[in-house]
């Protein structure tokens, strides 16, 4: 019971960081940047793996999207192969976790669903470390450019996509843990035990009750006399 209960969990769990990874991608802030005049905000620049774009302050946005993919920068390009590869191992380690898992009634016995259940916990694992990985570099690269004295152009901050991006990889990671923990406890799970009392003799089984008497085979060698065969 304790069982199904960590991994209905770990279910949860990891579903939830792969619905905020895959938002991830179409999200627009991963990187911001604002102009302020005396009054109001002028215009508010924003970037993700797709676009960059700039909004004024009656709100209209001017997006330019990224010319080619051959001449993007080394950075967004593994980014965005990091977070598509996280998006699609989360889903496959759904699939996987659907046939693991004790409460549903496919994937085989108990023994192979613990194996498919382990085997969903380290995609999910591996779909977390790789959103953590995708928004790790992308944040390192915003930050080095915001803190080196001789970068000149635009410097960005932190967006709100990298936060969902890293809360989204915990997740996965953690959901993943308990799925491969949930191995080892079916593995103490107790089983039933069976003893042998060995087959029931001729003899014994000719002992009966009737008519509230006791009858019992007598030998019949003791009935006669060492004499009796002379």
């Amino acid at each position: 019971m304790a069982s199904t209960a960590s991994e209905i969990i770990a279910f949860m769990v990891s579903i939830s960081g792969w619905v905020l990874v895959s938002s991830t991608l179409p999200t627009d802030y991963w990187k911001v940047s604002t102009i302020d005049g005396t009054v109001i905000t002028t215009a508010t620049y924003w970037a993700n793996l797709w676009k960059m774009c700039v909004t004024d302050s009656t709100g209209v946005s001017n997006c330019k999207d990224f010319p080619s993919m051959l001449a993007l920068d080394g950075y967004i390009q593994a980014c965005r192969g990091l977070m598509i590869a996280a998006v699609s191992l989360g889903f496959f380690g759904s699939i996987f976790a659907l046939f693991g898992m004790k409460c549903t009634k496919v994937g085989g016995s108990d023994k192979a669903k613990a194996k498919i259940a382990c085997l969903a916990g380290i995609v999910f694992i591996l779909s977390g470390l790789c959103s953590m990985t995708g928004c790790s570099l992308y944040a390192n690269k915003i930050t080095t450019e915001f803190f080196d004295p001789l970068f000149m152009e635009q410097k960005y901050e932190l967006g709100a996509a990298l936060f969902i991006g890293w809360a989204g990889a915990s997740l996965c990671i953690i959901g993943g843990v308990i799925f491969c923990f949930s191995i080892s406890d079916n593995n103490k799970a107790p089983r039933m035990g069976y003893t042998y009392n060995g087959a029931t003799s001729i003899m014994s089984s000719r002992t009966k009750y009737h008519g509230g008497e006791d009858f019992k085979t007598t030998n019949p060698s003791k009935q006669f006399d060492k004499n009796a065969y002379v």
